[in-house]
């Protein structure tokens, strides 16, 4: 579909959502109402906001007074920073309206939506990081969830690791379990962490490594709002792979040939004429990552539109949004048109009764990736610089001295004036005509999302009572739309730069005339969960806060017979004294179909304590102490979420070979066995401690500090140690394994302003170690046990550099034999270039009982920092992230070419007798090389960084010139993204081999809200 096809589209859509939502009736008539505002104290309070219905709007002046038009039965919101918010109807309106003070953190934009429950956040006792949109997204107008997460939410390592636990679940406006991938940011009002037990027992199974809480915005009482973000800018690879061309690997092939003692495979000549011929056709030097092939740069454009508003009976907010990224490859535009996704989101709220209310939302996304039947990007990695060219010119066709050539042009299939070149050799490998002649795929993903949620006030029956029922359906759904069509492709005969014969491989030019149509797979879950809360205040000092949860979700694929089923019931008591003093007892009791009868229910309790010392008098006077938590909490929560797979606690029997008996006469089909059956099997437990302090200083600087400590204990593994192998097939899995996991948190933002000018400085460090604390081994060597190690070490061999000339002699055949007295070599023949390891256990035998510990692949240490700077109407937002402490390995065939892998720039830096001593990648050799690439220290690298990744410079227009636009307010960005990254192997972290390459983008945006 052509680009401007789809803004039509997208802007009937835009049009048809605006008459439904946003249709105004001007307020002609009604009774003119006048009030003041006041405090607790009797004193005026300016600028508090007041919200009529219909978008009416008035705030109050220095003597508290405002005046607004109702009719008769119409309400209004009454609202400011720090006060609690009043609704009124018109008739309750009276001449003077009292507005009470917020505690500290316990105003409304301090609400924490923890899914199935809302805290303040001067409530909260458990180890919760919560962030707000709004706002924000003016100045940080960043697309995906995931990015957001990513160095501003404490605690997390990139964007869902909590702790280092592994990856949280997502919980998506009380769904558990959905997919953040599907959320643009513009739909998002807040996101919460929750990391300690006490945080996350509400959960059950599916908390034990944390749970990430998502809300969508939802619509206000009387605030009605029209909101429009368009963005549009450019991509640019930061790197691409740099394979050589054809004279080098020529070259290079025949070096390696004769480093195996064989003949050179290409002429002398032949490479001369590589080398000197102006004929690129007849001598390619072909590269699917240079500019004939790849965009130096692609289009991204995002356009989101939001509605939302009500009055005090019903509410709503719908977003609808487009998304269209183009291709990087070039080659047959048609084809390679991209990725184009659309969303629509309505969150609708409405009151049934007086004590019943009830939301439903719906939500649609379809997106379509559009490419070429063949991938060039991964074709690339394989495809040889000399092997063909893709591309023939019907200009070099000697038709006139070959007149029968002109009859096959006539029959063949020219694009762009080009035939489609191919040899016999590589008939069957032809990714350029494929992209070009051979069709089109398309991968479409669908989403569609249900919940509706009821909430009863149960007042009636006791006050403080209340329940709620919530039911979420989801349906996700991938199939692939497919043309292809059959080509013929033609290796040309050369005589002095003119094709005079055209050899045909392949089929006729045939068209298909069919889309075909395959599915991918397809999610379908169901969940519920129902609960009852009972709120209480005991005299003036005493509070108490009761939940308890009934939970059950339910996940089907396709193909797979058992649907992933999680229940559990939850509860929780909470207790506070004075507003200062917080006791949490919550806990859940778990269902798993995963273990067997009698093992399947599990209790997990937890307890969490908070003191806000500086409601104490020697604090609470303080110039510099504004606020001052102290909070700890610990538990355990048993899970099943380790356990991959159902039925893991019975035997496994299948058919195995024949037998014959009876003299031969009768045979006999055998029964293995290949998994032994424990009937113990329980679950895993996560056992947790949380000890922290949260405050705020000088009215300007938040900080959090949280020391933790996890175990992850029970978990199912094979008992090596207490089997022989030779029972191998019929061990059953145990709850053995143990990691602990530690380390602590800090996070801190200060924020001051000074006249015009405003700077706020966010920072957080996140430290985890995991270690392996009980496992089942047998090494003969203790050096290669994981216990008391990181549970990521990275196992591989010590190399001492290149094995030199003088390290061989020749024996009396002629052979070249390693000198007496060298440890010999366990993963074959070795020549001078080749690897040389360290023998770890002095055995004289390089083999797998030499591998020792040389690294970890996780970080230990990952940490955020945000600047935000405001100047009058400009604003300038930068975000940086890092991590250091974790190393990795090259181990793709660009790195670690081993025999006949297609060449990179690496292997310039190869050993040769000259370059023996400032070599950096093996010898060269057509054969399958064991020796050198293997995991060892020559391959690993420091994969620490430190990056940029956003900056966003932000112009908001005055509200005059907004008002003029007719429009509340209207601002202009331009961002950039992957700024800049400091590393050591910054060239490594950056390449991305066979696939569409890391990006670097410039995005400029206008936001409008009306």
């Amino acid at each position: 579909m052509k680009i401007n096809k789809l803004y039509r589209l997208f802007t009937l859509a835009c049009l048809m959502l605006s008459c439904f939502c946003n249709v105004a009736i001007a307020q002609t008539e009604g009774t003119e109402v006048k009030a003041t505002v006041i405090d607790e104290q009797g004193n005026p309070i300016n600028k508090v906001n007041v919200f009529g219905p219909n978008g009416i709007q008035s705030s109050t002046d220095v003597n508290g007074q405002f005046q607004i038009k109702l009719l008769s039965d119409e309400t209004v919101v009454i609202q400011k920073k720090g006060y609690e918010s009043e609704l009124i109807n018109m008739t309750d309106l009276t001449e003077k309206i009292t507005l009470v003070k917020s505690a500290f953190l316990a105003n409304e934009d301090d609400q924490i939506k923890m899914g199935v429950a809302t805290k303040h956040r001067r409530d909260i006792v458990g180890a919760v990081s919560s962030i707000n949109t709004k706002d924000r997204l003016t100045y940080d107008n960043t697309q995906w969830v995931r990015d957001y997460i990513n160095g501003l939410m404490l605690g997390v390592e990139g964007s869902a690791n909590v702790r280092g636990l592994g990856n949280a679940v997502f919980v998506i406006d009380g769904v558990i379990g959905r997919d953040p991938n599907i959320l643009n940011m513009e739909e998002v009002e807040q996101i919460t962490v929750l990391k300690d037990a006490n945080s996350v027992a509400l959960y059950g199974s599916q908390g034990r490594n944390g749970v990430i809480i998502i809300n969508t915005k939802r619509g206000k009482i009387n605030k009605k709002e029209v909101n429009v973000n368009v963005r549009s800018g450019i991509r640019t690879p930061l790197a691409l792979p740099n394979y050589l061309g054809s004279v080098q690997y020529m070259e290079l092939y025949n070096e390696a040939r004769n480093n195996d003692g064989l003949d050179n495979f290409f002429e002398p000549s032949l490479i001369e004429e590589f080398r000197s011929s102006t004929n690129k056709f007849r001598y390619p030097d072909i590269d699917f990552y240079s500019s004939e092939y790849l965009q130096p740069f692609v289009n991204s454009t995002n356009v989101v539109t939001e509605f939302s508003g009500g009055n005090d009976k019903s509410q709503y907010y719908v977003n609808a949004g487009w998304t269209g990224n183009e291709e990087w490859v070039r080659t047959n535009s048609d084809a390679n048109a991209g990725t184009n996704r659309f969303n629509l989101r309505a969150n609708i709220d409405f009151k049934v009764n007086d004590w019943i209310t009830s939301s439903i939302d719906g939500i649609a996304i379809i997106n379509s990736d559009k490419s070429a039947l063949s991938n060039l990007l991964s074709a690339g990695t394989t495809f040889r610089p000399n092997d063909y060219s893709p591309l023939l010119p019907v200009s070099m066709v000697d038709t006139e001295a070959n007149p029968e050539l002109a009859a096959q042009l006539e029959a063949a299939g020219i694009f762009d004036g080009m035939l489609l070149g191919s040899t016999q050799q590589f008939q069957e490998n032809t990714p350029v005509a494929n992209a070009i002649a051979g069709g089109y795929q398309n991968d479409v993903f669908r989403s569609t999302q249900f919940n509706n949620s009821i909430d009863f006030n149960l007042d009636r029956i006791t006050e403080g009572l209340s329940a709620k029922t919530y039911l979420s359906f989801d349906f996700y759904d991938s199939y692939k739309l497919s043309i292809r069509n059959k080509y013929r492709v033609y290796e040309p005969t050369w005589e002095d730069d003119k094709i005079v014969a055209l050899t045909a491989f392949g089929d006729v030019d045939q068209k298909d005339l069919t889309e075909n149509v395959s599915t991918n797979g397809f999610v379908s879950r169901l969940g519920f969960y129902g609960l009852v809360n009972y709120q209480k205040t005991i005299g003036t000092n005493h509070s108490i806060n009761s939940t308890f949860l009934g939970y059950y979700n339910s996940e089907k694929r396709n193909s797979v017979l058992q649907k992933d089923i999680d229940s559990h019931f939850g509860f929780q008591l909470a207790y506070d004294y004075k507003k200062k003093m917080f006791v949490d007892f919550s806990g859940s009791y778990v269902h798993s179909i995963k273990l067997p009868e009698g093992n399947r229910g599990g209790l997990s309790p937890t307890l969490g304590v908070a003191y806000i010392l500086s409601e104490e008098s020697f604090l609470k006077e303080s110039n510099f102490v504004d606020y001052l938590k102290l909070k700890a909490s610990g538990g355990i929560i048993k899970s099943d979420k380790g356990i991959n797979g159902y039925y893991l606690y019975g035997e496994d029997y299948s058919n195995g070979g024949t037998f014959n008996w009876a003299d031969g006469q009768s045979s006999n089909r055998r029964q293995d066995i290949s998994q032994g059956a424990n009937p113990n099997m329980g679950y895993e437990e996560r056992i947790d401690l949380n000890i922290g302090l949260e405050g705020y200083l000088w009215n300007s600087l938040w900080f959090e500090f949280n020391y933790f400590k996890s175990d992850l204990d029970k978990q199912l593994t094979f008992l090596t140690d207490k089997y022989p192998s030779y029972y191998n097939t019929f061990r059953p899995r145990d709850n053995y394994n143990k990691n602990s996991f530690k380390g602590f948190e800090i996070g801190a933002n200060y924020k001051k302003a000074i006249n015009d000018f405003t700077v706020s400085l966010g920072a957080n460090i996140l430290y985890s170690e995991s270690i392996a604390t009980k496992r089942s081994e047998v090494n003969e060597f203790d050096y290669q046990n994981r216990v008391g190690r990181e549970t990521s070490t990275i196992f591989g061999l010590v190399d001492q550099g290149f094995y030199s000339e003088a390290d061989f002699n020749v024996d009396g055949e002629g052979n070249t034999v390693l000198n007496d007295g060298l440890p010999v070599p366990g993963f074959g023949a070795v020549l001078p270039g080749d690897l040389k390891y360290k023998d770890q256990n002095g055995d004289n035998i390089i083999d797998n009982d030499d591998r020792v510990a040389i690294g970890q692949s996780s970080s230990p240490f990952s940490y955020g920092v945000n600047l935000n700077l405001n100047y009058k109407a400009f604003n300038l937002f930068i975000l940086g992230t890092g991590q250091t402490g974790g190393d990795a390995i090259r181990s793709n065939s660009y790195f670690q070419v081993n025999g006949n892998d297609k060449y990179s720039e690496v292997v310039l830096g190869r050993w040769t007798p000259q370059t023996a001593s400032t070599a950096t990648f093996p010898r060269l050799s057509t054969q399958t090389n064991k020796n050198n690439f293997g995991t060892s220290t020559f391959w690993l690298y420091d994969n620490s960084f430190f990056k940029i990744n956003r900056a966003q410079l932000t112009y908001e227009f005055n509200e005059a010139l907004s008002n003029k636009l007719g429009m509340n307010d209207f601002s202009l960005n331009f961002q950039g993204t992957n700024i800049l990254e400091l590393s050591k192997n910054r060239d490594i972290r950056q390449l991305t081999i066979g696939g569409a390459p890391q990006f670097r983008s410039y995005t400029l945006g206008v936001r409008m809200s009306f």
